[in-house]
């Protein structure tokens, strides 16, 4: 048996989203992501309503292999969510996501996403993941869903 500390980076970050969490809440769902996130693809969703819920699994593109999404916590009253996502051999990501109402007609998202690594495959995908990267990826994240959130579109990708 081999026991160490674990390796491990945890970053949050606080969206400003132009709808109630009651709208802005049911967006945070494997199913419903592919309306908003552009290039978003989950691929096997197992869930019972069809969208998200607690124990709803799903799996993800993750380089050469799948990333396997765990939904642990889903409160729709609350507007909270946790999940887990396993890169089998590289990493666990323990994500928190909290709605709160900003007035009568906004919200703040409270996001915190925490990587642990399990190999040196994991270590340097720790070390890309700094706040800097994690704020843009948030802010993108963002805009993305403002955006659908006005328009009831998915912003196009330029490339």
């Amino acid at each position: 048996m081999k026991i160490q500390k674990p390796s491990r980076i945890r970053h949050s970050y606080t969206q400003n989203i132009i709808a109630p969490p009651s709208e802005v809440f049911p967006l945070m769902c494997p199913v419903r992501e592919a309306d908003w996130v552009p290039g978003w693809s989950a691929g096997l969703v197992l869930s019972d309503s069809g969208v998200a819920e607690h124990d709803c699994m799903f799996t993800t593109p993750d380089g050469d292999s799948e990333a396997i999404w765990i939904i642990t916590r889903h409160d729709a009253e609350s507007f909270e969510t946790e999940m887990y996502k396993v890169a089998p051999g590289k990493t666990v990501g323990h994500i928190e996501i909290k709605v709160r109402a900003e007035g009568d007609t906004d919200s703040k998202v409270e996001i915190a996403y925490a990587f642990t690594a399990l190999s040196e495959e994991g270590e340097a995908f720790l070390e890309t993941f700094t706040q800097a990267w994690f704020d843009s990826f948030m802010q993108m994240w963002q805009a993305a869903m403002n955006h659908y959130l006005a328009t009831g579109e998915c912003v196009s990708v330029k490339g």
